[in-house]
Parts: structure tokens; C-alpha cells; sequence
């Protein structure tokens, strides 16, 4: 086992922490029957016109399983290192699209947040993860990429590159 250095503990620190976060949104929204993503969806303020819109549709029942395993599949990815750059770039996603379900423009989730929230420092420190290649750090990516197991596919080998 190679030595860390004190950047690679930091990231390390930072995957393993919003793991936990994305874990712990699921176990919530997985283990509670009848959790769906209607109500969420139905108490947005500044685009209420399209996320309400959402709420009262056919896509409810798939919007909620896709949220509540995407958001399962993301903490995964980042507990164990596995295709780090595709579950941040969903998470990053994610994020974006809670901080504008979040708005009550200017102000992100009360009065106390102008134009910032927790959601663009959680996409921000996911793009960070990203560039840095976070899941070659005590992670799978960095053994899938020794393997060469996924040199002939671009976009596999990119995941895990």
C-alpha cells in the first residue's frame, strides 16, 4: 500500500464524506414506504411552473425510483472508487437541479442563503473529485485502470481512466 499524501487524504476525506451524504438521502428516501418525489417536487417556489408541472405527472413513479437508487448508486460509486467521474457528474446534476428547486429567488432555501447554498459547494466539491481523479485514491478506478479491462471501450476507459 503507497503512502497518501496530504492532498490525497483531503480527497479521500471529501468522496468518503459526500458518500455519507448521498447514503444517507437514500436510506431515507429507499426504507420509508411510500416516500415519493412529488412533494419535494410540489413545494418549489421559483419554478414552480416547471417542477409542479412535474409533480402532477405520469413521470412521478420513475423521477422517485430514479432519485431514490441514483441517489443509492452515486454513494456507492463514491464509498468505493468505482466510476467516480460518472456518479460526481450525476451528482453534479443532481445538485443543480435541487438548487433551483430550492430557490425562493434570490434566496436558496431561506433567508439566510443569497444565491449560494450547500448544493453548489456539494457539485462544486463533486467537479473537484472529477478532475482530480478521486477514485484512483484508495478506490476501484485505480484498479480497473492497472487491469486494462476497459481500454477498448472510450467512454468505460474515460470512467475509470
Amino acid at each position: 500500500m503507497r503512502k497518501l499524501t496530504s492532498e490525497q487524504k483531503f480527497l479521500l476525506a471529501l468522496r468518503l464524506c459526500l458518500a455519507w451524504v448521498f447514503l444517507y438521502a437514500a436510506s431515507h428516501q429507499v426504507l420509508v414506504k411510500g416516500w415519493s418525489i412529488a412533494g419535494f417536487l410540489n413545494s418549489t417556489k421559483t419554478f414552480h411552473w416547471f417542477y409542479g408541472a412535474i409533480a402532477h405527472s405520469s413521470l412521478v413513479p420513475l423521477l422517485t425510483f430514479l432519485v431514490e437508487y441514483g441517489h443509492l448508486l452515486i454513494g456507492l460509486s463514491l464509498l468505493v472508487g468505482l466510476f467516480v467521474r460518472v456518479s460526481a457528474g450525476f451528482g453534479i446534476f443532481l445538485m443543480l437541479t435541487y438548487w433551483t428547486a430550492h430557490m425562493d429567488f434570490p434566496y436558496i432555501g431561506g433567508p439566510l442563503n443569497f444565491l449560494i447554498d450547500e448544493h453548489i459547494v456539494y457539485a462544486l466539491v463533486l467537479g473537484l473529485l472529477i478532475v482530480r481523479r478521486a477514485g484512483h485514491i484508495v478506490g476501484l478506478d485505480e484498479w480497473v485502470a492497472q487491469r486494462h479491462l476497459f481500454d477498448r471501450v472510450p467512454l468505460v476507459h474515460w470512467a475509470s481512466a
